[in-house]
């Protein structure tokens, strides 16, 4: 909340916390009552405290937006060339430069999503319409014109207007799982919390954007517009800053160091020619223009974008939707993944596993809402229809049930509460139809669920004119009123309490929430029940363990991520029984210690950093925990995603260095926020799109060390002939040439790599590692004067041999051409040999690029026009098979030196990635 709606909301004094203070309280210090506020009282303070809408801060212009597309370094330098080949007066160049540059800005702009839209999202999540009571009576207004001192009612299916003081509810459930990650409804009740109670357990509050499950209720506003919580969520949305991603802080330091680099070779071999070698100023200015050319790696910039956006296509096919381009390569150096809980690793469907009577226990498979499993006892598929306890406890938690299950394309779906959702799915499983079950047991009187007495219970008729009463509810509840227990053939004994609570706390233990059943054999003359009817004559038939279970494909996902070296933590708004209990299943957090939001509350920043490496499970978290728990990886050091479903991730998913919102359950906030929209909301999709990322990354490598010896060997072309002073074996003109052919057709043909076997093998990258390894710098020097030697040894051979300047330059021109063609090979695998059949398969862009340079290359050479524009001449038979013989010769070199680096980690023992 900022200074201003501080100020304005402390109108009514400072006080304890509305939930620490009765109703009574509540509405004396907003002045107001359950009659509701007066017309001109309500206009006053809508004056006061404005409307009930979040306010947007101003977004930025869309030509802002386009123009910080250019904010890079090496489209700085990209832009440089792009001068210089205009000041050389090659317009034909500057174009083609400048379309990449182009092209690289609007796919970033279309690519990238904007935060302040999750500002927007959350703004639609408010109420469009409220009922409130004003002077005595009910009526209807829009949501924005809410005040705090309103007495609003809701019901079923409404969405909360504001942050609201429950003053009277009758059985209201709230599902709070997009503010506090809650797994289901939560049960409200009207009494006193103390101050210090964390939010998801501030049971007689309920918060703008939730929505109603079930019941009723009167509450009075405390908070609207930027003052409720989502309202204070929004605004840390709005101070989370964004976060580099490691590729682009390396291509950074890369980029400023190899302008660094290019200008001090530049002026180097400028004072060389002038001082040294006597050539004129305007000679060596030329040959310096030359030299930066050749240089400047103008294609690196297009790779990187274009390897990119080939991976968002290759992530959308994995149910990855990109929404910051970035974000894809990141996802190969994420160090940590930080999940929800409730809908990532979990689905989100609560579930019934065991069902316990008085002598046996049943588990259940099968998982979410979806009608399908089996019973087993002891190890053994049974059928409910031969237990007749089983039968029994499942038809009462049929008919005490208020939920709908639909069926629509193959996915069901709850309408209603989940647990008794689950209930119908459990039913169902059983052989039960829900809908005949209730139509023949028709139901004659209800007693609805309330948070006071913590059960519902239903009066049904079996058309045979025999009344029954069925009840569920908290197990501490119903077990006490109830006095005896069924047995397996079907009578009743006494209740054994102290066994009920011993097997109670046995389910819990496994992260179950438990529900009793019970049912009472009413008089036939009975027509309605109420609470009389539930104090004596109860029969306890059972209890059912209900969880929202790890979907079946996160175990392998988790174990696929540790494997590859990735820290998984939960990071969950639920219980921390729960929250242990889902993983323990999945291998997270196995003999760590669990930690709170209340516990983390009292930790400063060191002791965070610290506990956030010892443990994996946070439990009870709020937004602002989640984003302290983000923040302290990132300051270890590591690069963090993100996932989550819920307005109250979205600070987290934003500051993350990859937030990974769900595109099924998810809010729209939380997929604003996000860089990744994962669009079946599975956790094992995260798995695909690491390995992705890290082929991206790969191949950005690959990319990067193709590219380099090109422009290292052209560059020590120029300063070999400045410093042995001869003629340039190479103009400008041909210089570009070739960085664009290259770059355009063989580098590109690398994006389409598959991934190396061993990439999910390989731990994490060092986050600030540089792009390039020692090793990779020496291959690029070392490649640089393996072509730099060819195209000079043919140069020279050319000149003795009776050709001219003009042919000479053409036949360095196409050695350098080959010889990136053999390296091409080279580059296929980074370090494992090249000399194999796997390095002719697997990626047929390879030949379609070779092919079109071939192409170019004979049209460069031999075509009149094209002639005449680069100074070229048409090398005979023999020239080609001395070119073709250097670019074998080069390929074999290379290798040779692949197998002595793979000897050398050997032999040190590092690991031959």
């Amino acid at each position: 909340m900022d200074k201003n709606t501080s100020a304005k909301h402390r109108r009514f004094g400072d006080h304890t916390p509305w939930y620490a203070m009765s109703a009574d309280q509540a509405m004396s210090c907003l002045e107001t009552g359950k009659e509701g506020l007066s017309g001109n009282e309500t206009e006053k303070r809508l004056h006061e405290f404005g409307p009930n809408v979040l306010s947007a801060a101003k977004p930025r212009s869309a030509l802002v937006r386009f123009i910080l597309q250019f904010n890079n370094v090496l489209i700085y330098v990209l832009l440089i060339s792009a001068v210089i080949t205009g000041i050389l007066g090659h317009w034909v160049d500057t174009g083609v430069i400048a379309g990449v540059v182009l092209i690289n800005a609007i796919i970033g702009y279309i690519q990238e999503g904007k935060a302040e839209n999750a500002l927007e999202a959350i703004r639609k999540m408010l109420s469009l319409e409220a009922i409130v009571i004003r002077n005595g009576q009910r009526m209807s207004i829009p949501g924005e014109d809410v005040v705090p001192g309103d007495i609003v009612a809701f019901a079923p299916g409404d969405r909360i207007p504001a942050d609201i003081r429950l003053i009277d509810e009758n059985g209201l459930a709230v599902d709070e799982a997009a503010l506090t990650g809650e797994s289901q409804p939560v049960s409200k009740h009207t009494g006193t919390v103390p101050p210090d109670t964390p939010l998801a357990d501030r049971f007689n509050m309920v918060y703008s954007g939730t929505l109603v499950t079930q019941g009723t209720a009167l509450g009075v506003v405390v908070a609207t517009g930027d003052a409720t919580e989502f309202g204070r969520i929004g605004k840390m949305i709005g101070r989370v800053g964004e976060v580099t991603t490691p590729l682009l802080r390396r291509i950074a330091v890369f980029g400023r160091w190899l302008t660094v680099g290019i200008l001090a070779v530049t002026v180097f071999t400028f004072l060389v020619g002038t001082v040294i070698q006597g050539y004129g100023i305007a000679d060596m200015f030329l040959m310096c223009v030359a030299l930066a050319v050749s240089a400047i790696p103008e294609g690196l910039p297009a790779v990187m974008t274009i390897t990119l956006a080939l991976g968002v296509q290759r992530m959308a096919r994995l149910n990855a939707i990109v929404r910051k381009l970035p974000a894809v390569e990141t996802l190969g150096s994420v160090t940590v993944i930080c999940s929800d809980k409730t809908g990532t690793l979990t689905r989100n469907e609560m579930t019934v596993q065991t069902v316990v009577t008085a002598g046996r226990t049943f588990k259940v498979t099968g998982t979410g809402y979806a009608p399908t499993g089996e019973f087993r006892l002891d190890h053994h598929v049974i059928e409910p229809s031969a237990c007749p306890e089983l039968e029994e406890i499942i038809r009462a938690a049929v008919l005490c049930n208020d939920a709908v299950l639909q069926e629509r394309d193959g996915q069901w779906t709850v309408v209603g509460d989940p647990t008794e959702g689950a209930l119908l799915t459990l039913g169902m499983k059983a052989g039960l139809d829900p809908d005949r079950l209730r139509n023949g047991r028709s139901r004659l009187s209800t007693i609805p669920f309330e948070s006071e007495y913590r059960f519902m219970a239903t009066l049904n008729t079996d058309g045979e004119g025999h009344k029954y009463l069925f009840v569920k509810g908290a197990p501490e509840t119903v077990i006490e009123r109830c006095q005896s227990e069924r047995t397996g053939n079907g009578g009743q004994r006494p209740i054994d309490r102290t066994c009920w609570h011993r097997r109670i706390r046995e389910i819990a233990a496994d992260g179950q929430r438990t529900l009793a059943v019970a049912m009472k054999k009413m008089p036939n003359e009975a027509t309605e029940t109420g609470f009389g009817d539930i104090g004596e004559g109860l029969v306890m038939l059972g209890v059912i363990g209900i969880i929202d279970p790890p979907r079946d494909e996160s175990l392998l996902a988790v174990n696929q991520c540790h494997h590859a070296g990735i820290v998984v933590k939960m990071i969950t708004g639920d219980h921390v029984e729960t929250a242990r209990a889902i993983g323990e299943r999945l291998n997270i957090g196995i003999g760590k210690p669990a930690v709170t939001g209340a516990e983390l509350e009292k930790m400063d920043d060191t002791t965070l950093r610290r506990t956030v490496r010892e443990a994996d499970i946070f439990a009870r978290t709020s937004p602002e925990h989640k984003l302290r728990l983000v923040e302290a990886l990132q300051a270890d050091g590591e690069v963090t995603a993100m996932t989550g479903d819920g307005v109250n991730d979205a600070p987290a998913l934003k500051r993350a260095d990859v937030g990974l919102a769900m595109g099924v359950k998810g809010t729209e906030a939380a997929k604003e926020a996000a860089s990744i929209v994962l669009a079946d909301d599975n956790f094992s999709t995260i798995a695909g799109a690491v390995r992705e990322g890290r082929r991206i990354y790969d191949n950005l490598q690959k990319g990067i060390l193709f590219l380099l010896p090109t422009n290292g060997g052209l560059s020590l072309v120029v300063i070999v002939a400045v410093l042995l002073d001869f003629a340039l074996p190479l103009t400008s003109k041909q210089i570009l040439w070739i960085n664009m052919v290259t770059a355009t057709t063989l580098c590109l043909a690398l994006t389409f790599e598959r991934p190396e076997a061993n990439v999910m093998d390989r731990p994490p990258r060092v986050p600030d590692a540089p792009p390039l390894t020692l090793y990779m710098v020496w291959r690029i020097v070392f490649t640089s004067c393996i072509l730099m030697l060819a195209a000079l040894l043919l140069f020279d051979w050319e000149l003795k041999n009776g050709g001219n300047l003009r042919l000479a330059r053409t036949v360095a021109a196409a050695t350098i051409v080959v010889g990136q063609i053999a390296y091409l090979f080279n580059c296929r695998f980074l370090k494992a040999s090249s000399l194999t059949t796997r390095v002719f398969s697997g990626n047929r862009s390879i030949y379609v690029a070779i092919g079109i340079l071939a192409i170019l290359q004979l049209i460069y050479t031999y075509v009149p026009w094209f002639q005449e524009i680069f100074d070229t001449a048409s090398p005979g038979v023999r020239d080609w098979i001395l070119i073709l013989v250097m670019g074998v010769a080069s390929f074999l070199v290379i290798e040779l030196d692949k197998a002595g680096e793979r000897w050398l980690s050997r032999r040190n023992g590092r690991p031959d990635f």
